[in-house]
């Protein structure tokens, strides 16, 4: 027959072992060194976008061509003054080189992509849709299509 001890021994817990503390550290590191995203664009124009109700979030940023449409920032104001610019690949363009530059844009992305590249218009809520329309036209013409609009979700009554 089994006897039961009714006394335990008054041992401690061992030490934790920190041999295994460089590897969590390195796999912490890793792991925000492949979830971080980096921008890589300054933004030189304001950009508050509006709000809609009907939003689709784009999978896919790699097949994407991103346009900014709004007033300069404070550093360029005075030298640009108040008027609506576009900004495309961290400089300013006109819309007439609008789609020169959505090509050459266009020729950056992979081949095999390119025929579902999507243009997405960032603007400002305070924009006037004139700049807009002229825009989609210069695409238009540069057989550019798939057009996005950028907003935040939310109510359309926010934007007045």
């Amino acid at each position: 027959m089994i006897k039961f001890n009714k006394y335990r021994s008054s041992k401690s817990l061992p030490p934790v072992s920190t041999a295994s503390l460089p590897e969590i550290v390195f796999i912490l590191l890793f792991f925000f060194m492949t979830v971080t995203v980096m921008k890589n664009q300054n933004l030189l124009v304001e950009n508050t976008l509006p709000t809609a109700t009907e939003t689709e979030k784009l999978d896919k940023k790699d097949r994407v061509i991103e346009i900014y449409v709004g007033k300069p920032t404070s550093e360029a104001k005075t030298n640009l003054g108040d008027e609506p610019r576009i900004q495309m690949d961290n400089k300013f363009i006109t819309v007439d080189e609008v789609g020169d530059c959505a090509l050459q844009a266009l020729s950056s992305i992979p081949q095999h992509l390119r025929s579902v590249a999507t243009v997405s218009i960032k603007a400002d809520v305070g924009v006037k849709m004139g700049i807009i329309e002229d825009l989609k036209s210069q695409l238009r013409m540069v057989n550019l299509l798939k057009i996005n609009y950028t907003t935040y979700e939310g109510a359309v009554t926010d934007n007045l």
